[in-house]
């Protein structure tokens, strides 16, 4: 089996569609994690919001709504298991890092 080498300038093996926790998962702090939990998260909202105010259609929000409802839901998912793993650790993450929104949420 090979082993990946970790790389601190993407999230790498870490990363998965599914809700799951990974063998030798790692917490990364770096790169765009110092700056919210959740980047990838960030960027479908801030692209789903460009595409929204680039139509010029105010029914555009009820999808921003419902994209930021679906991503919450799953973010809850991850972060349950990740705290679940890392405790402390990621509880201090929490406590210094947003969610999505840089100093904001």
């Amino acid at each position: 089996m090979t082993k990946v080498q970790f790389d601190p300038f993407s999230l790498g093996a870490n990363w998965s569609s599914w809700v799951t926790f990974k063998e030798n998962h790692e917490l990364i702090r770096s790169g765009p994690y110092r700056r919210v939990r959740h980047p990838i998260y960030s960027g479908l909202l801030l692209l789903l919001l460009g595409t929204i105010l680039a139509m010029g259609r105010v029914q555009g929000f009820i999808g921003l709504a419902g994209g930021f409802l679906a991503i919450w839901v799953k973010l809850s998912q991850e972060e349950a298991i990740i705290l679940k793993h890392f405790g402390p650790l990621y509880q201090d993450y929490k406590a210094h890092t947003k969610a999505l929104i840089p100093g904001v949420f």
